[in-house]
């Protein structure tokens, strides 16, 4: 259902205990696969997700949804995230665990697989047992709406009325189509937001951020290999007349 039935850009308040179209579809939907309707252009994954028609698209597909709002999807350790900048204009995500990619805090969508399960004290989700840290409750936006929805809470209480002015497609910044330069799928690698750390400021180092290539790489490399593999061998004076 779109956004019109259980409230969004028209400011229509959710009934109770009703599951938004948009948001059901934002934690459901499957990103990052190929668009049947463009499976010969380049670049067809599925990263967009339309909030008025509650279903993820590609880059060629947002000019049939010229007047929708839309949300960027992008990829961290091989899942779903989403800006937690732009998930703040749609729900309270109070209490759900950002992490940080290229000095921006991102939101999973969905709880990420756990290769054990956890044992011992410490401070875990609420809905799934991963270990957080503290203060945080969630890994993921679908915990803390599935643990909304097991309390019985009405989920109203959490959504916000957005402005579809700020979903606009030309709003978008170049997206990444793959996960191939992230971190592998280890815990001890993902880097979680310090909550002691100022809200402004940039929360991770240089570390994580993908290298810049030179501007001379990629060109003539048979001549660069043929260059950086020359041995210098004894010099060779000419004979003396």
């Amino acid at each position: 259902m779109g956004r019109g039935a259980y409230g969004g850009g028209n400011g229509v308040a959710a009934p109770a205990a009703a599951m938004p179209g948009w948001l059901g579809g934002l934690v459901e939907e499957t990103f990052f696969v190929a668009c049947g309707a463009h499976e010969s252009r380049k670049k067809n994954e599925k990263n967009i997700f339309c909030l008025d028609c509650c279903t993820s698209i590609c880059p060629h597909c947002a000019a049939a949804h010229p007047s929708h709002p839309l949300l960027q999807v992008r990829r961290y350790v091989y899942n779903d995230v989403v800006r937690l900048d732009d998930l703040e204009k749609l729900i309270d995500c109070s209490y759900v665990q950002p992490y940080t990619i290229n000095s921006a805090k991102v939101v999973f969508l969905k709880p990420r697989p756990q290769s054990r399960p956890f044992k011992g004290s410490g401070n875990i989700c609420l809905t799934c047992d991963r270990i957080l840290q503290e203060p945080f409750h969630f890994c993921s936006l679908s915990c803390k709406v599935d643990h909304v929805l097991l309390r019985g809470d009405d989920l109203s209480s959490i959504l916000f009325r957005f402005s579809e002015s700020d979903f606009a497609f030309p709003h978008f910044e170049n997206l990444r189509m793959d996960g191939s330069d992230l971190l592998e799928d280890d815990d001890d690698l993902i880097a979680p937001e310090d909550v002691t750390q100022h809200r402004g400021g940039s929360a991770s180092s240089n570390g994580g951020a993908p290298k810049k290539k030179k501007s001379g790489a990629g060109f003539f490399p048979q001549i660069v290999l043929s260059l950086s593999n020359r041995r210098k061998g004894a010099p060779h004076r000419s004979p003396l007349s």
